[in-house]
């Protein structure tokens, strides 16, 4: 409005908003619908004026709980994907856009302790956020250009948004904390880093236009671009695959041995493999120096004795999984080699099998759909189970309710590779799996859906194969024992994951009623069972699965959660640790009470997350052991069980009826019920 006070017209349309605002708050869930067009209509409104952004900050929290994003994605927004924000600003419809930007002030306000959310806690949002600014660091950072300009209006109003959450989210220098949560993120060494690579790409393009402007965090910036895009001389100034191996053409001996160990240097210091990388890994296959192949990758003894023994194979995979496209799968090969089970008897053959397979035309579908159309589905798969053998830790869940499946991928891929490579095969071949419970046959392609919707498209290629399959199985061996009146865990964890688990189970929780039971007795079984200093110095010899009651950083019960605990042992400061793995693609959580779970920093080996024993076992609410043991296991003082039962008690069984007694215990046999 032509000379108005700025701010007015946002006051006009606050007012306005109140009527359709009160109406959405008050109608009962199935009307909603109804009201929340009302409500985006003038809120779309309100974005766009000047002030308009500060108003909806202030009433977002209002709009969350009235009902507003009821029925949509953005009501679960642990599960929301920072790669889509920009297109759905973008690209979406008007109604899309403001929710979208209500749903990003809402999270705002999370972040910064201005209102909480069941769903999300601060540190979640504020991770979210730093993604989301990460991934459109042009957007406030140096002028806009041409092509800004032309979009318009609403480039205007979505730049203005990003600013504003740059500015609120209370950065001192946001790019120096995006570059910090980028190596948080590559130090777990996660297998997806598509979205890593696109911020760090974001960080290139800022650096281009406006580096003398960053200050002391460029360094470590500069690391992660080089990483990518010039990790040696030969490609520092990023010339294009084509000129770069021509460059190669001309070099001799030394310089191109030279080229290999700045390439693998690279690549092991931060997880992330340059598409000059793996230009260069199959130039030399390709040519009289293909010996440099081993320091190309960065191989150790034991990677370097399997590439001699398993040249021709290891050559046959690298020609089909690594390709610019697929450059990350060098990395998964490297870690591979190193690992030595090339040298276990099964691998190799079923390796052969894989490189012979021919997808079913439903699972080539979804392979391709989750690989871009970058690669054929066959070579996606191979590239995606070099990866897991290479990187068991790194598998993760993506925005599925699958932590189960994503664990025993990961476990299978630690413990039992064969096995895992026999799955991902029949998958792949006949898109169903059948697995066995108390020696009856389960089949996948029999069984309804499970937790998962569909196949986890956000997923790594092996998880987009498996996690369907797994997901149906699983919840089949729950319903065959739901009449046991007991957590299914205690049985399926055994037969679905594998011998190595033990039989004996200890759960914390009566699961007919929720009660919490014998807690002090199941700490002091988990300390006699795990602890060093109570178990006559057993290690854990295999990763054995286990149930947390998961908890946000205010310590509020979220649900159950299923990770695997992978050793026990003290850290550089003597203090006695829990390492786990924990599928959920971000181990570094705030669980509330003072636990913080560590991913380094505390001897931490990649994609291992610890906490020390008493904070893990106060979060603690199942877990699996052996019964014959070689002496009389002693149990803690009191004191200890008692300190590590009231954090459960103030935090997941806080409200819980308590029973009295001992932990209930089973074992994992039909018979024991």
């Amino acid at each position: 409005m032509t000379g108005a006070p700025q701010g007015d017209e946002a006051e006009r349309l606050v007012a306005t908003l109140e009527g359709p605002l009160a109406r959405l708050e008050e109608a009962r869930t199935f009307a909603k619908p109804r009201h929340q067009a009302q409500v985006l209509s003038v809120a779309g409104r309100l974005l766009a004026v000047p002030g308009g952004i500060d108003r909806l900050h202030e009433l977002a929290p209002r709009m969350d709980r009235a009902g507003l994003f009821a029925g949509s994605d953005w009501d679960a927004p642990a599960n929301l994907l920072p790669g889509l924000v920009s297109g759905t600003l973008e690209n979406g419809a008007p109604a899309t856009v403001t929710a979208e930007a209500v749903s990003l002030l809402r999270l705002m306000t999370v972040a910064n302790g201005e209102a909480e959310h069941p769903g999300i806690h601060a540190a979640a949002a504020r991770r979210f956020l730093t993604r989301v600014l990460a991934l459109n660091l042009r957007r406030f950072f140096g002028a806009p250009d041409e092509a800004a300009r032309a979009a318009g209006e609403r480039q205007i109003v979505v730049d203005g948004l990003f600013r504003y959450l740059a500015e609120h989210v209370g950065f001192q220098d946001v790019l120096g904390e995006l570059v910090d949560e980028i190596w948080r993120i590559l130090r777990q060494r996660p297998i997806q880093v598509a979205e890593v690579k696109d911020m760090i790409a974001q960080i290139a393009i800022t650096l281009a236009e406006r580096g003398g402007d960053i200050g002391e965090k460029r360094l470590g910036a500069d690391r992660l671009v080089t990483a990518l895009f010039g990790p040696t001389t030969a490609c520092m100034d990023d010339p294009g695959l084509e000129i770069y191996r021509e460059r190669l053409s001309a070099m001799d001996d030394s310089d191109l041995r030279h080229e290999a160990q700045g390439l693998a240097r690279a690549m092991h210091d931060t997880g992330l493999v340059s598409d000059y990388h793996a230009a260069f890994l199959l130039w030399v296959i390709d040519s009289e120096h293909d010996g440099m192949a081993p320091e190309a990758l960065g191989l150790g003894a034991t990677g370097s004795d399997c590439w001699r023994r398993h040249r021709a194979l290891v050559i046959e995979i690298i020609r089909r999984a690594v390709r610019p496209e697929t450059a990350q799968a060098l990395y998964g090969l490297s870690l591979l080699l190193d690992r030595g089970i090339l040298h276990h008897a099964p691998v190799a053959p079923a390796l052969r099998r894989l490189l012979a397979l021919v997808p079913n035309a439903a699972v080539a579908e979804r392979l391709s759909i989750s690989g871009l159309n970058a690669t054929p589905p066959a070579d996606l798969l191979l590239a995606g189970c070099i990866q897991v053998l290479g990187q068991p830790l790194g598998v993760g869940q993506g925005a599925n309710p699958t932590c189960q499946s994503a664990r025993a991928i990961a476990m299978w891929a630690q413990n039992d590779p064969d096995y895992l490579l026999h799955l991902a095969a029949q998958a792949a071949r006949f898109d169903t799996v059948t697995m066995h419970f108390e020696g009856r046959a389960i089949r996948s392609a029999d069984l309804p859906a499970g937790l998962a919707a569909g196949a986890p498209l956000d997923a790594d290629p092996v998880s987009v194969a498996l996690v369907p399959h797994l997901d149906r199985i699983y919840a089949e061996m729950g319903r065959l024992c739901s009449d046991r009146n007991n957590d299914p865990h205690i049985w399926i964890n055994p037969e679905f994951h594998g011998w190595w688990v033990g039989r004996a189970c200890a759960v914390a929780v009566d699961v007919p009623t929720g009660a919490l039971a014998g807690i002090e007795d199941f700490i002091a079984r988990f300390h006699s069972a795990y602890h060093p200093a109570f178990n006559g110095g057993e290690p854990v010899t295999h990763p054995q699965p286990a149930g947390i009651a998961a908890t946000d950083a205010a310590a509020r019960f979220v649900g159950w959660h299923a990770i695997t605990i992978l050793r026990v042992a003290p850290d550089q400061d003597d203090e006695m640790r829990v390492y786990f793995y924990n599928p959920n693609n971000d181990s570094g959580q705030d669980w509330g009470d003072g636990v913080v779970v560590s991913t380094h920093g505390s001897g931490e080996r990649h994609g291992e997350a610890s906490l020390p024993f008493e904070l893990f076992a106060s979060r603690l609410y199942l877990f699996h052991e052996e019964l014959m043991r070689p002496q009389e296991a002693t149990r803690p003082p009191q004191a200890v069980l008692e300190r590590t039962a009231t954090m459960a008690r103030r935090t997941w069984a806080a409200g819980r009826q308590e029973i009295a007694g001992t932990a209930i215990t089973r074992l994992a046999s039909a018979e024991q019920d």
